[in-house]
């Protein structure tokens, strides 16, 4: 199966003028969420759910208010709650795939914290 492409990836004109070490540092980030996701969308998948996945892991990085829960409730043809109790259990096992991709990362599990806050700080610092 083809890799699909990075949603997370910088060109080089974007990172133009960037310190090494803060490309360095989005490149990781962006290879941990990528390895989740791609984890989430297989899981799913076998689960026969890959449509679900398919169409809510954008809800996995937007902010609660962000989402039209009503939306993806017509598109689905679920109710509501349902969309909202999906949401939830992809956001929960998300972040614990993260958690394990990080941890393959960190030599002591008391620096799993420390490096998932370094992770999002990398993917939302300002250029």
């Amino acid at each position: 199966m083809a890799e699909a492409p990075s949603h997370f990836s910088i060109s080089q004109q974007e990172s133009e003028g960037w310190p090494a070490e803060r490309i360095f540092d989005v490149r990781w980030a962006a290879a941990m969420v990528e390895r989740a996701l791609s984890r989430l969308g297989e899981e799913c998948e076998r689960r026969g759910r890959r449509r679900v996945f398919d169409m809510l892991s954008p809800c996995l990085a937007a902010e609660r208010d962000d989402v039209s829960y009503s939306k993806f409730s017509k598109t689905l043809r679920i109710p509501e709650a349902s969309v909202k109790r999906l949401v939830h259990q992809l956001r929960v096992r998300y972040r614990a795939l993260l958690r394990e991709e990080v941890g393959r990362t960190v030599e002591k599990p008391d620096e799993m914290d420390d490096e998932l806050r370094y992770l999002s700080a990398a993917l939302t610092a300002p250029e």
